[in-house]
């Protein structure tokens, strides 16, 4: 049994609540999430703080890895994307921190793309369509195979860091975040839960709890108007 997050963009004292939650109900539990720790919301220091403060697991989102290019690679696509969203709230919140800046990109930097566990695949966007004719049910074993696949795409608008359309059905269950749902939304076609219920725009924060490779419960809470405001 894991508990995954959704996106969080910012929004540090609605995941404090949500953490409370999990452990609460599910103490001892590993916890995940599916990326976008940052951008938008008020708190992103805050939020990469907790993350390194509890050992939480993610997989870096598109908006984590644009911060992360505007410190490193500058002239990247992600680095010139990152202005235009969400960036301001962001440097904000490390304007009196900014000797920790190089300790979150690299602690960003270590988290894989994403986790292909036994009983789901967590990852920011989730696997396109696309890669039907690429990814068979031996190279979705082989996480390997499957990081390059996913490196050689990362900035196209199909990549698991940027996917809006149909996902493919992988054999297991994909647990993502990026497209924002009003409530999570399980799709059986792919085999697939959306859990990126829109945090930062005043709706709520949402937990998946999955085990057995099915979803067994969800939690979640109210958006904190201190994280947006």
């Amino acid at each position: 049994m894991i508990a995954v997050i959704g996106d969080i963009h910012g929004c540090f004292h609605t995941l404090v609540k949500l953490v409370d939650q999990l452990d609460r109900y599910f103490p001892n539990v590993p916890i995940y999430s599916v990326g976008d720790l940052i951008d938008r919301g008020n708190f992103s220091f805050e939020v990469v703080e907790l993350f390194l403060e509890r050992k939480i697991f993610f997989t870096p989102g598109n908006h984590d890895l644009m911060f992360v290019d505007h410190f490193k690679n500058p002239n990247s696509l992600f680095a010139r994307s990152w202005f235009s969203n969400g960036a301001i709230t962001t440097l904000k919140s490390y304007q009196d921190r900014i000797d920790k800046i190089d300790e979150h990109i690299n602690y960003i930097l270590s988290m894989p793309l994403f986790f292909n566990n036994d009983d789901c695949f967590i990852s920011h966007a989730g696997i396109s369509y696309r890669f039907d004719k690429i990814i068979d049910d031996s190279v979705i074993k082989d996480d390997n195979k499957l990081l390059n696949i996913f490196n050689q795409s990362l900035e196209s608008d199909y990549g698991i860091l940027w996917c809006r359309e149909k996902l493919l059905n992988i054999g297991k269950l994909q647990v993502l975040g990026h497209t924002r749902m009003p409530e999570p939304k399980y799709d059986s076609q792919s085999n697939s839960i959306y859990i990126d219920c829109g945090a930062v725009s005043g709706n709520k924060l949402v937990a998946v709890i999955i085990e057995n490779g099915k979803v067994f419960e969800y939690l979640w809470t109210r958006t904190e108007l201190i994280d947006i405001a």
